[in-house]
């Protein structure tokens, strides 16, 4: 679960394989995440904010204290202590989906947005781009429904479509069962497309060479500060739908600058996947990186 929502709690991910025939397994991924989640109701109420700092009257901040965060029932020293074991389980999962990825020089990218950044159909053009030219594959990350990996099998790549049931991120754990599939995928590309939340995946390392971070003009060009936890684990930001521009009150300029204030080294791809601006930069990107990840020596991270 993550340390404040409790998301996953009780409700197992379901993998769903990376053929055409939709029929999941079942797949229950229960194995490794016994942490406890005590919700018991006597550590106080320990909140981490303090009313009598807000500049503003009528602000709650309930993202202070050690934890960052405020669940109720729970002390900010036991959230802390469950974000640590949660955290520290999950890493060592990244841990042996990295060394998997290097052995088999996969390059390896977790793309993380919100719902209706247009994740979906800047990947499917990709793939159409490079499909024939490297070794491709996808896992999928949704909550409910194969539709997203569905598009992406019509492209001839193969996809693994996980379900998080309540969870509204993808881990280490899961990523590693779904990619077993792609073992033999030497030298190639695998694209996770993680459950849309600019939150949650964020804290979770899935053994990924980068984590990108897709953000739409549609959304707002404060969305570095209002997620900065994103922005600043992701190495790659691509501000999708820029062909809308000429009909948005978008500031390309004023989201850059934010997003740089929270990653002073962020690289930055403009595209469309609708009328393709900006696409050779980001294949050619893709393209280097695999490459990059090709010329190593095998298992090395």
């Amino acid at each position: 679960m993550c340390t404040v929502c409790g998301c996953g709690e009780g409700d197992g991910a379901r993998i769903e394989p990376a053929g055409h025939d939709g029929h999941g397994h079942g797949h229950s991924h229960e194995h490794g995440h016994e942490h406890a989640h005590d919700h018991a109701h006597h550590h106080g109420h320990e909140h981490g904010h303090h009313h009598d700092d807000h500049a503003h009257h009528g602000d709650l901040h309930f993202g202070q204290g050690p934890a960052r965060a405020h669940a109720p029932g729970l002390s900010q020293r036991r959230m802390v202590t469950i974000e640590q074991n949660i955290l520290g389980e999950n890493d060592r999962y990244a841990a042996a989906n990295r060394a998997a990825f290097a052995a088999r020089r996969q390059f390896v990218l977790n793309l993380v947005s919100s719902p209706g950044s247009g994740k979906t159909t800047l990947l499917t053009r990709t793939l159409e781009a490079l499909l024939g030219e490297l070794p491709l594959a996808v896992v999928e990350g949704d909550q409910q429904t194969s539709h997203d990996a569905d598009r992406i099998r019509a492209t001839g790549v193969p996809a693994v479509q996980i379900n998080t049931g309540k969870g509204c991120h993808l881990d280490a754990h899961m990523v590693g069962h779904a990619v077993e599939r792609f073992a033999d995928l030497a030298g190639g590309l695998i694209l996770i497309e993680n459950v849309g939340n600019l939150v949650c995946p964020a804290a979770f390392d899935l053994g990924e060479h980068h984590k990108v971070a897709i953000l739409s003009v549609t959304e707002g060009e404060d969305k570095p500060l209002k997620y900065p936890d994103l922005f600043h684990a992701a190495d790659l930001l691509l501000l999708t739908k820029v062909d809308l521009l000429p009909h948005l009150d978008f500031d390309v300029a004023q989201c850059l600058d934010y997003a740089r204030r929270v990653r002073p080294d962020i690289e930055v791809l403009q595209l469309s996947a609708r009328n393709g601006h900006g696409m050779v930069a980001w294949l050619d990107w893709l393209r280097r990186g695999v490459a990059r990840v090709a010329a190593q020596p095998a298992g090395a991270t």
